[in-house]
C-alpha cells in the first residue's frame, strides 16, 4: 500500500449468492485516495459504484460474498468485525448517503439524534455535546440552531437536513468522507448549496474524499482523479480533463457526449431558442 494513501482497495469483488445462483456484481476495482484529495467514482444506477462503497465497509449482508483488499489508514477493513467497522464509520470514516430523510429517525428531534451520535464517538458532557450541536449547525450555515435542534426530521427540507447529516459527519473530524450521491435526493437550488458546501470541505480540510454520482458535471467540479464504472467494472481511470478530452471506453464516451448534449440543449433554452425533445 503506498505510505501516501488514506484508502487502498485492491482487486476488490462482490459476488450475490442466492438460490444456488451466484452473479459477479464488482469485478476486480482498484484505487487509492491521498489525504486532501477527492476521487469521483462515475456510473449509472447498477453499475456498482455503490455496492463498491458498501463492501468496502462492511454494509452488505451474508449473501454477498467480498474479496480482494481493502486498506485504511494501514488497517485492514475486511479483516475487522461488525463492531470494530461501526465504530470507524462513526469517527474516522464519515459516509453521507443520497436520501437524507432516511438516516434520521422521523420519532425524534435533531437536537437527541445528533447528542446521541456525539455521545457514542465522544466522551463530552452534556452541555459540551449542545455547545458543538449548536457549532456544526452554524458552520452548516444553518439559520437559527437552536430552534433546528429542537425539530423532528419531517419539519425540515431536504437540503436542510442534508446539511445536517454532513455537518454531524465532520465533526468527529475523520480522515475519509465517502459521498454516495448526495445531491440526488433534493432539489436544484439545495443541490447547488450543497456542492458549495463540499468544495469548501475539500479547500479547509485534509481528509480523503470519495465522491459517487451518475452526474459528469457534479464530480468533474469536485473531483482530482476519476474512476468510471459500467457493469461492475472499473473501465476509465485518471483525471477529469484528460478523461474528458480523451476517453478510450466506449461506455465512457458515450456518458461524456450525453452530458454535452444535455448542456447544449440546456444553453439553447437559456437563450431562448426553440428546444425540441429527443
Amino acid at each position: 500500500m503506498s505510505q501516501q494513501s488514506v484508502l487502498d482497495v485492491q482487486d476488490l469483488y462482490v459476488t450475490f449468492h442466492q438460490d444456488k445462483k451466484s452473479a459477479e456484481l464488482v469485478k476486480g476495482v482498484s484505487f487509492s485516495v491521498a489525504p486532501g484529495e477527492c476521487l469521483g467514482i462515475l456510473g449509472e444506477s447498477g453499475s456498482g459504484k455503490s455496492m463498491t462503497a458498501k463492501a468496502m465497509l462492511g454494509l452488505l449482508d451474508r449473501s454477498f460474498e467480498v474479496r480482494g483488499k481493502v486498506f485504511f489508514q494501514g488497517e485492514s477493513l475486511l479483516e475487522k468485525d461488525a463492531d470494530a467497522l461501526r465504530r470507524l464509520r462513526g469517527s474516522r470514516i464519515c459516509m453521507v448517503l443520497q436520501n437524507p430523510m432516511s438516516c434520521f429517525d422521523p420519532l425524534y428531534r435533531i437536537g437527541a439524534q445528533m447528542a446521541e451520535t456525539f455521545e457514542e464517538h465522544t466522551d463530552w458532557s452534556s452541555a459540551e455535546i449542545r455547545t458543538k450541536s449548536i457549532e456544526v449547525l452554524k458552520l452548516m450555515k444553518i439559520r437559527d440552531p437552536e430552534d433546528v435542534l429542537r425539530k423532528y426530521p419531517h419539519q425540515m427540507s431536504g437540503g436542510m437536513l442534508q446539511r445536517v447529516m454532513i455537518g454531524l459527519a465532520l465533526a468527529l473530524k475523520p480522515s475519509l468522507i465517502i459521498c454516495d450521491e448526495p445531491t440526488t435526493a433534493i432539489d436544484s437550488i439545495s443541490q447547488y448549496a450543497i456542492m458549495q458546501e463540499f468544495l469548501r470541505i475539500k479547500t479547509s480540510r485534509s481528509a480523503a474524499m470519495i465522491f459517487i454520482s451518475h452526474d459528469l458535471g457534479v464530480l468533474s467540479l469536485i473531483s482530482d482523479k476519476l474512476v468510471v464504472m459500467h457493469r461492475g467494472l472499473a473501465v476509465e481511470r485518471g483525471l477529469p480533463e484528460e478523461i474528458f478530452e480523451h476517453a478510450k471506453d466506449p461506455y465512457t464516451r458515450e456518458l461524456i457526449d450525453r452530458h454535452l448534449s444535455v448542456m447544449s440543449t440546456f444553453s439553447r433554452a437559456i437563450r431562448g431558442e426553440k428546444v425540441h425533445a429527443a
